[in-house]
């Protein structure tokens, strides 16, 4: 049995493997204060509890929902040191849903383009293209 397994909690391949997160993610959420350095053993290992993988999968929900670390900070108290109240994280939340719902319409705006320049286009072997046109007519006002 090895030092490492002696000790209760997880290795950082371990906690990757437990949480889905490449290990160098892991080491750079430590580096930049996210996820707090874990313990080591007497040998060396780091061994991470139960509350680091729940604070990363936390970490890893809120980046899936598109959030940035700024805000992640924010929702994890990191930010001002204070735990954040319902109002702090609704706050939040709203702002960046509006970022969602803008960024979402200007991708129908782009869907829109593309479809409308994609029909006009034959796709046959010839010099002129629709599509290049409308990207190049873009740039020229």
């Amino acid at each position: 049995m090895s030092d490492h397994d002696s000790e209760s909690g997880l290795t950082r391949g371990e906690l990757a493997r437990a949480t889905g997160c490449n290990i160098e993610t892991i080491r750079h959420y430590e580096k930049i204060g996210m996820l707090p350095h874990p313990p080591r053993t007497g040998a060396g290992y780091r061994i991470y509890a139960r509350s680091h993988a729940a604070r990363l999968r936390f970490i890893l929900r809120a980046r899936e929902l598109g959030f940035a670390m700024k805000d992640i900070r924010g929702l994890l108290g990191l930010e001002d040191g204070t735990a954040p109240t319902c109002a702090d994280v609704h706050a939040r939340t709203e702002r960046h849903l509006a970022d969602v719902r803008a960024k979402i319409d200007d991708l129908k705006r782009i869907e829109s383009v593309l479809a409308g320049t994609a029909a006009k286009c034959s796709g046959d072997e010839v010099p002129d293209c629709p599509v290049l046109d409308a990207i190049t007519s873009s740039f020229i006002r």
